[in-house]
């Protein structure tokens, strides 16, 4: 089956009502922008590059910045752009490592989708480069500490926030809310029945923790969703999931092994060790984590990415945005079935999967 090129937004031989929009939003006299560059990844947006020549206002000088788009089609759990670029503004009053927040804008006349506009960050992200490098052996460590405590730094963000109304009340028990929202979605939005999910969902019900202190969850938090520039942080990414939830949420999101990319041995992300990751956390943190939490949470990422993953794999069965990408995730389901599972026999105390 031949697949069409996925649609884009933005038009670079059209950045003039860009351009005008953007000297009016940051109060400067004109903006310039080019060249103009696709990034690589987005599955739920686009990335773009833009060199920025500013003129008059705050932010005169030239700039690297990053324009994100929403997908033409969208996961149901994703924030708006207007609603991730509040996330975004959060977590950079809390003193987070993120890209600065320039502008967004909800007008889809404009390029053709809403969009926010940040500053750009070096490196790369790409989980897969980032587990495998062979200098991972020198420098996990230390970067595994750091998104511990950068970790920390985005859960000192708690309500009421003003700004952050569009995500509801908090949950009284964050961890069977989410077991409910993910039981909504494999009822009314995958086709396909899926008997093991049913049965890791009813497990995590069951085995729900008490609730804790409600913090701001990124929920996204994991190796290829931030910055490494020769090993160092430079950017967290990505905050299209965020919401408030319990702080061991991020915690046990970043140990899955779902996104240690292969590199099992070093359960912080593929990058180094818990322990490490859990001393960043609590060195900035004025509440310690809870390691006998973090394990039910891993089971929960398990569910919730194998989740997405269909969701996924319905936009192109759909014919929503026919894309390969699309496709070859929705066929990672199985595989975070067999981790949950897995994790749920362990903790069960059981040897053999079959006798969950």
């Amino acid at each position: 089956m031949a697949h069409a090129a996925r649609p884009r937004t933005l038009d670079p031989d059209n950045l003039k009502p860009l351009e005008s929009w953007l000297a009016a939003t940051i109060g400067a006299s004109r903006v310039a922008l080019g060249p103009v560059e696709l990034l690589s990844g987005g599955a739920i947006g686009e990335n773009w590059r833009l060199g920025a020549r500013v003129e008059g206002g705050a932010h005169a000088g030239t700039h690297d910045w990053v324009l994100r788009t929403d997908a033409p089609s969208g996961v149901a759990l994703s924030h708006q752009k207007n609603q991730e670029f509040a996330c975004l503004e959060a977590a950079h009053a809390a003193g987070v490592t993120v890209p600065d927040p320039i502008a967004q804008s909800d007008d889809r006349d404009l390029i053709g989708a809403p969009f926010m506009v940040t500053g750009f960050a070096s490196g790369i992200a790409q989980g897969r480069k980032i587990t495998r490098d062979p200098e991972v052996a020198n420098f996990g460590e230390a970067l595994a500490e750091r998104l511990g405590a950068e970790l920390a730094k985005i859960h000192s963000v708690t309500p009421p926030r003003p700004q952050l109304d569009f995500m509801g009340p908090p949950p009284d028990n964050p961890a069977r809310h989410q077991v409910e929202g993910l039981r909504r979605h494999l009822d009314t939005d995958i086709e396909e029945p899926h008997p093991a999910l049913e049965y890791i969902l009813a497990w995590l019900e069951e085995n729900a923790p008490a609730a804790s202190a409600i913090v701001l969850c990124h929920s996204d938090y994991r190796t290829g969703n931030y910055m490494v520039d020769d090993g160092r942080l430079t950017a967290i990414l990505d905050w299209e999931f965020a919401h408030w939830g319990d702080r061991h949420e991020d915690v046990g999101w970043f140990c899955a092994k779902c996104w240690r990319f292969g590199a099992n041995e070093r359960e912080a992300g593929g990058i180094g060790s818990r322990a490490a990751f859990y001393r960043g956390y609590d060195g900035v943190s004025s509440t310690p984590l809870d390691p006998k939490i973090v394990p039910y949470w891993e089971v929960m990422a398990a569910a919730r990415w194998a989740i997405v993953a269909l969701l996924q794999g319905e936009r192109h069965s759909s014919g929503k945005e026919e894309s390969l990408e699309l496709l070859l995730t929705g066929m990672m389901a199985p595989e975070m079935e067999f981790d949950a599972l897995m994790d749920i026999a362990a903790l069960d105390g059981a040897k053999d999967p079959s006798r969950v």
